[in-house]
């Protein structure tokens, strides 16, 4: 076995014996390294405001008035603008964050401890679909919801996992995966799983009942409330694997609605770039082809663990909402195993005799296959203070693993 064999072995192995527990809730700024009450937080590769794609300006806007630094629009344009806030990559700073993934000081995020190896990975609550500000929105009505999941919903869910104790996040995805999700853009079984764990502690809190009332209500409508679990569980589970000499794994897929970026193992402090492609959507009604922006969000994290696009067997549905069928589904499975090291021992498949979920994207095999990630997505507004406008379906730029194979080549000789 060769020196970079070996390298993805261990990197991979550190992977799978990842054990991510949600603890509670904390003030992004108090507990995500490196941020200040001037780091603002995005999703994708670093990018600049000049730069930024609309929905992810859209959401910077709506989190300075959220932070009480801007009045209006006008404001928070001329302050973002001014060089006086710093705009961060959230995998920078070991959270993530969907869509936008605009993490404010402020903002209240979950805590995700990797129990095996130490590492922790945080992310922002999910507000649910539509006018939301990760999709760009600010508008009165989504400043109010922040508001109220600030000042309601995260004391009364942190109050909650004060007394649940840590809540196994790799248990539910698995137990999920058997019942229709994919782990990305259907997290249905996952957030009624999480509902079911933490109901008869959020009942046991000393809030008032109709606060407590409402979150559940609140969790309960929402359809992607894991995710914003999930997705830091899958980052907590992904980062052991990072910076392993030699090793080609894929750390990280995401993007911000301008640029596309991956990491990989065994260059880690480096990103690999290239324009961020547009999905094929499926729109809510209202809206049609040419509203759609580009791809954004670091949520294809999920994929990167081989969830959401690469688990497409588990949940055929999110293929065929966009024209495809349950054989296109099995297909894309099946494909992504061409570009994959090995398969998941605890996610599992049942339509596929419960093989494994393919994990461990080798640059390598990438570039030589010409086979690209594929990723079911949010789609948001290409304006900002719109919203989300559908779902879709998208495959990575295959020009971010050319450059990192020639990084990787220039790095070991």
């Amino acid at each position: 076995m060769g020196k970079i064999e070996e390298a993805n072995e261990e990197a991979l192995e550190k992977f799978k014996e990842a054990q991510p527990v949600a603890t509670g809730l904390a003030k992004a700024s108090d507990v995500i390294p490196d941020m200040d009450d001037r780091t603002f937080l995005h999703a994708g590769p670093p990018v600049e405001w000049e730069r930024m794609s609309g929905p992810t300006r859209g959401a910077v806007i709506g989190a300075l008035i959220f932070e009480g630094l801007a009045d209006d629009e006008e404001e928070a344009k001329e302050i973002a603008a001014s060089g006086d806030i710093e705009f961060d990559p959230c995998h920078d700073h070991d959270a993530v964050g969907p869509m936008a993934g605009i993490i404010s000081p402020s903002m209240s995020v979950y805590i995700i401890e990797n129990q095996e190896h130490g590492n922790k990975a945080y992310c922002n609550l999910n507000e649910g679909l539509g006018e939301v500000l990760r999709y760009g929105a600010y508008s009165e009505k989504v400043l109010d919801k922040l508001k109220w999941m600030e000042e309601v919903e995260a004391p009364i869910l942190n109050s909650a996992f004060e007394r649940s104790g840590p809540i196994d996040l790799k248990e539910i995805i698995s137990q999920a995966l058997h019942m229709g999700d994919d782990g990305h853009a259907r997290d249905v079984a996952m957030s009624l799983i999480f509902l079911k764990e933490m109901a008869p502690h959020i009942l046991e809190t000393d809030f008032e009942t109709k606060d407590k009332k409402k979150v559940l209500e609140f969790m309960g409508e929402n359809q992607l409330t894991f995710l914003n679990l999930l997705m830091p569980a899958g980052k907590a589970m992904i980062d052991a694997a990072h910076g392993v000499e030699y090793s080609t794994l894929v750390t990280a897929l995401t993007r911000n609605g301008t640029d596309f970026g991956i990491r990989v193992s065994g260059l880690p402090g480096q990103w690999f770039t290239a324009p961020a492609p547009k999905p094929d959507t499926l729109f809510f009604p209202g809206f049609k082809e040419g509203d759609q922006g580009r791809d954004i969000g670091d949520s294809a994290i999920c994929e990167t663990i081989g969830l959401g696009g690469f688990a497409s067997a588990a949940a055929p549905m999110i293929v065929q909402v966009v024209g495809g069928t349950p054989d296109d589904a099995v297909a894309r499975t099946r494909e992504m195993r061409e570009i994959t090291i090995d398969e998941h021992p605890g996610f599992t498949i049942p339509f596929m005799n419960f093989r494994g979920v393919p994990i461990g994207i080798d640059t390598r095999k990438v570039v030589e296959k010409d086979i690209r990630p594929f990723i079911n997505t949010g789609v948001a507004h290409k304006d900002p203070g719109v919203g989300g406008v559908g779902f879709g379906l998208v495959r990575a730029p295959i020009d971010c693993f050319k450059k990192a194979l020639k990084a990787f080549a220039d790095k070991y000789k």
